[in-house]
């Protein structure tokens, strides 16, 4: 049995996601089983279905504003919701992490609480994206770290790599580097010696650079740089389909004729917007560390919350962990990029 640890408490929406989402998930998967950390008493009134849903009450809720995500989480570690299920996890009492809590306290709960691995030395937000072809990729990194040096880069590079094969079940994904221009010489300093590294790693595929107008058609299965750059580049495209979203109905509704062709194409207005539609995936896996962890979006919805649990229960099964493991150098061993 799979038990996942769901902070109850995290999000714009709260128990009305959270749990919504953790009783959708137990009656899909009779293989799961969900801990569910917050107010003891709001979950237990709103739980209709309480079986393989166990409760753990806490006392107190990250800020979604936090402003000091460190001293946050060292003053709240045993009483927060995110933080006593973070703990469970390193203990080992569960095995996952589902929440919609303050980003940045996710990242620093992760490193603080759970501990990262020491051969990655970073850890990364790693979402999983739309794809023109409709096969989706992984981008990384989108905010857990501003700047990376090309040795922290390419050990991420390998744990996208296992989890591309886990997780998307890609036999050879490709590693694409997210910069200005295709040719090598493209970029800032840092930009130009992560290319040379990555080449040189041996435990992946490296393509080259990948320009952000390539990234909703990619020619590669994932695509890495740091924190800044990977999270500009996800905000553009999450501001840029909104946008084109809204632009859309207003043109529709601005005159008979589209609002009678919107009549025929309904049906493919409603696939184009599922497949943009970031609650079908989930949330973005936090890579580098020892458990799973899914840091679903803020304003997650109760379905939304509860794909974030299934891609949780997917990568404890697939037991992607253990497949990185093996496939990371170990102390004293080449990093495959030196």
């Amino acid at each position: 049995m799979i038990k996942i640890a769901v902070d109850a408490m995290g999000g714009d929406f709260g128990l009305n996601s959270t749990v919504s989402g953790a009783m959708e998930a137990v009656k899909k998967f009779n293989d799961i089983e969900i801990v569910l950390y917050g107010d003891e008493k709001k979950i237990n009134e709103m739980l209709t279905n309480k079986e393989r849903i166990s409760v753990v009450n806490t006392e107190e809720v990250l800020s979604m504003g936090e402003k000091d995500p460190v001293k946050a989480i060292r003053r709240l570690r045993d009483k927060a919701s995110l933080c006593v299920a973070m703990t469970a996890a390193k203990n080992k009492e569960v095995d996952a992490v589902v929440t919609a809590g303050p980003t940045q306290c996710v990242v620093v709960g992760a490193h603080l609480l759970i501990r990262r691995l020491p051969q990655v030395e970073r850890i990364a937000l790693c979402p999983i994206i739309p794809n023109l072809d409709g096969n989706p990729r992984l981008l990384l990194d989108v905010g857990a770290n501003v700047e990376l040096r090309p040795e922290h880069i390419c050990l991420l590079a390998n744990f996208a790599t296992v989890v591309a094969k886990e997780v998307l079940g890609y036999k050879n994904p490709k590693v694409g580097l997210l910069n200005i221009g295709s040719e090598p010489g493209k970029g800032r300093p840092v930009d130009k010696d992560t290319y040379y590294a990555l080449e040189a790693n041996k435990n992946i595929n490296f393509y080259g650079n990948v320009e952000a107008n390539e990234v909703l058609n990619s020619p590669t299965e994932i695509i890495i740089n740091d924190g800044f750059t990977g999270n500009v580049c996800m905000k553009t495209m999450e501001g840029t389909a909104k946008t084109m979203s809204k632009m859309l109905k207003e043109e529709i509704k601005s005159s008979l004729g589209g609002k009678i062709g919107y009549l025929f194409m309904r049906k493919n207005l409603k696939r184009f917007a599922k497949r943009m539609d970031s609650s079908e995936i989930g949330g973005a896996m936090v890579l580098g560390i020892g458990v799973p962890v899914i840091k679903a979006h803020g304003n997650s919805n109760s379905f939304a919350f509860y794909n974030a649990i299934r891609q949780a229960r997917h990568m404890v099964e697939t037991d992607v962990i253990g497949h990185v493991l093996k496939a990371l150098p170990k102390e004293g061993e080449s990093d495959g990029f030196n």
